[in-house]
């Protein structure tokens, strides 16, 4: 399962000024751009200064996460090095396709926030400048009241459960786990006033550094998320799979995976169990031919799995398998059919998704299933 919850507030900040006016950033706000700037500014070839962002998960969907992971809907997330249990990513999506880093690692770093901060309402491009919101000085200010500094300038942090990541020649895009994070706010051993961004090597000349990711104002489907990530299957083998015959998955079989009962539409919000069929693909026909034989037959443990696109980018929602290659769509099994369950929370409404089906065949062959299986999510 994968189950996506999106940001309640997000923002950049900077330590610089401006080289044309020399007017500063310090006290500017961002907190309505399309864009998270986390990058290291050089003015005549020489480190000028860092910008970070910040994003935070709170509000009514944090507070049904928690409460599903209380109540035991979802797993309890795992200790670090525990393989079972919930797994928490955090996914930015880099904005511009930069291509500045091909040849050159550089590490990002995750800290949670340890004071209260407000988005606030501007701009870069604002003028005058905007400075009602958190920025590098202050983590609040409005238009009568006094500006209410970072304890620490540049966003004040809890000295527990970093997170980092170290890039080299891959995409910038943001997929980085942040469990140990979600597990502290969630047993309430610190407050969750979100999450930290910003380079390892913030200060170093030999890395010039610019990031762009879309922040949750963006008018794509690339808003930042928490991910949430576990097994949920149900084993297909033994008194799960009731009278379903096994498929041949010896590799020298031609079978054939389809969906059973799909709708057309589905709400934002729905827990749906999508149903698999499987069976030969070709069948020959003779009189001791029945229903129960050309459609009643299971994938057995481990060999299938699903996937979900959206279909106007292409881009996988939930793909075969993560980042670390692990996969958390296996397809469980009832007396039915196999089948998976989606959360459709953090599903886009008014837009197109494709389940794709996998067989993973003894002999390590791989069959995918991409037969326009599609759906629409449609507002509540």
């Amino acid at each position: 399962m994968h189950h996506f919850i999106f940001p309640t507030q997000d923002t950049w900040i900077s330590s610089g000024s401006s080289t044309i006016t020399g007017e500063s950033f310090k006290d500017q706000n961002f907190g309505r751009d399309q864009i998270l700037e986390v990058k290291k500014e050089f003015y005549n070839f020489s480190f000028d200064y860092p910008t970070r962002a910040l994003v935070q998960f709170a509000g009514t969907e944090f507070n049904e996460l928690s409460k599903s992971i209380v109540d035991g809907t979802i797993p309890q997330p795992s200790a670090h090095d525990s393989d079972t249990g919930a797994r928490i990513y955090l996914r930015l999506y880099e904005a511009e396709g930069n291509s500045d880093f091909a040849e050159t690692p550089y590490t990002l770093t995750f800290r949670p926030i340890s004071q209260s901060w407000a988005e606030g309402t501007g701009k870069f491009g604002d003028n005058p400048k905007n400075t009602q919101g958190c920025s590098w000085e202050n983590r609040e200010n409005t238009i009568t009241g006094v500006p209410t500094a970072w304890a620490d300038a540049g966003v004040s942090v809890y000295p527990v459960s970093q997170s980092t990541k170290v890039f080299s020649n891959e995409s910038p895009d943001i997929n980085v786990e942040v469990t140990d994070m979600f597990r502290m706010w969630l047993n309430g051993e610190e407050e969750n006033h979100g999450i930290l961004i910003f380079f390892a090597q913030e200060t170093n000349d030999l890395i010039q550094a610019k990031l762009k990711f879309f922040s949750r104002n963006t008018h794509t489907i690339f808003s930042p998320k928490l991910e949430v990530r576990w097994d949920d299957h149900i084993a297909c083998s033994g008194s799960n799979t009731g009278s379903l015959n096994e498929l041949t998955m010896s590799g020298l079989t031609d079978n054939f995976l389809y969906m059973k009962g799909l709708r057309e539409s589905y709400k934002v919000g729905e827990r749906v169990k999508f149903r698999v069929g499987a069976r030969k693909r070709y069948i020959q026909k003779t009189f001791s031919n029945s229903v129960q034989t050309v459609t009643g037959s299971f994938i057995p443990e481990n060999s299938g799995s699903y996937a979900i696109k959206d279909v106007a980018t292409d881009e996988f929602i939930v793909p075969f398998k993560d980042n670390q290659d692990i996969s958390y769509t296996k397809l469980s099994c009832d007396s039915d059919s196999n089948y998976f369950i989606q959360f459709l929370d953090g599903f886009y409404p008014d837009r197109v998704y494709k389940i794709l089906l996998k067989l993973k065949y003894d002999d390590g062959q791989e069959q995918v299933f991409d037969d326009d299986f599609e759906f629409i999510v449609k507002r509540k």
